[in-house]
């Protein structure tokens, strides 16, 4: 009872997938990356090791059908099975067990630009093409699309049992923290009442954490943003002897341990720049 979607973006060369279910911490079940393979979602009655073997088959030249073809033709449930692939080249494939066809609700799947999204007991039959044309139409990074492709599927319909789990999966080669684990975005939402909502919060909180600053949107420290960043500074035991005017080494070592502390880690500089969403983070916390 969920519906997920597959998306590339090939600007940038990482993969992603997305999933929301009636269904406790569904992410750990249904999304499976490699960032030197791709994506498989195994969903409907489940085998998550199908998502393991999938990836395995993709890294050794598999294409996702042929993937989906020797993974299904060994399984004695593949009826039940309903499973999405795409590979680093954006190439997809999808497969929905002939048992689905007889639950409760729409079942399927279905192919856009750079996508492929599945689903079933759906609300009704407009649910999978919402999800398509939201992602094709979006704007922002692969993992925001994804997040507004699931969220157009919801507001169409979603699935008949409602809302509770969410998640989000990219996967690049050199990306995640420090640029090793290929794992750009893992975020689950197990339980929650609005989880896309959820979902799009803290996909924000991992992109102040885990990401490093966009040079669009860097900046020189003003004299009304120096004073205010010395405030924060001063209240937080981290600077005793400021700069009388600009922003110094005294200032630059402190807003250092100061973006530790407050886990902006990939964004900490040592200049006299500031990164626009951090300040405008800042100042949510700390007041301006």
């Amino acid at each position: 009872m969920t519906y997920s979607i597959i998306g590339f973006d090939p600007e940038s060369g990482a993969v992603g997938g997305a999933v929301q279910s009636k269904f406790p911490g569904v992410a750990s079940i249904v999304l499976h990356g490699d960032a030197r393979a791709g994506m498989i979602h195994t969903q409907a009655f489940s085998n998550p090791d199908h998502g393991r073997d999938g990836l395995d088959l993709m890294r050794l030249g598999a294409t996702p059908e042929d993937a989906i073809a020797i993974l299904t033709r060994s399984d004695a449930a593949s009826g039940q099975r309903q499973i999405a692939a795409m590979g680093l080249d954006g190439s997809a494939a999808f497969h929905t067990g002939a048992e689905i066809a007889g639950w409760l609700g729409v079942s399927g799947g279905l192919a856009g630009t750079h996508c492929v999204a599945i689903g079933n007991s759906l609300s009704n039959d407009g649910v999978l093409r919402a999800m398509t044309t939201g992602f094709e139409e979006a704007s922002g990074d692969l993992a925001e699309r994804l997040i507004t492709a699931l969220a157009a599927g919801r507001d169409a319909g979603g699935e008949f049992r409602g809302q509770q789990a969410a998640g989000v999966l990219v996967v690049k080669a050199g990306g995640g923290y420090g640029g090793r684990s290929g794992r750009m975005v893992d975020i689950s939402v197990y339980d929650h009442d609005q989880p896309i909502d959820e979902l799009a919060r803290c996909y924000q909180l991992h992109k102040l954490s885990y990401f490093s600053s966009d040079p669009t949107k860097v900046r020189p420290i003003d004299e009304a943003t120096a004073a205010y960043l010395k405030g924060v500074l001063k209240r937080g035991g981290l600077l005793d002897q400021p700069t009388a005017n600009g922003w110094g080494e005294a200032e630059i070592a402190a807003m250092a341990r100061f973006m530790g502390q407050e886990n902006y880690d990939n964004r900490i500089r040592d200049d006299a720049l500031i990164d626009e969403e951090v300040l405008a983070d800042i100042k949510a916390k700390h007041g301006v």
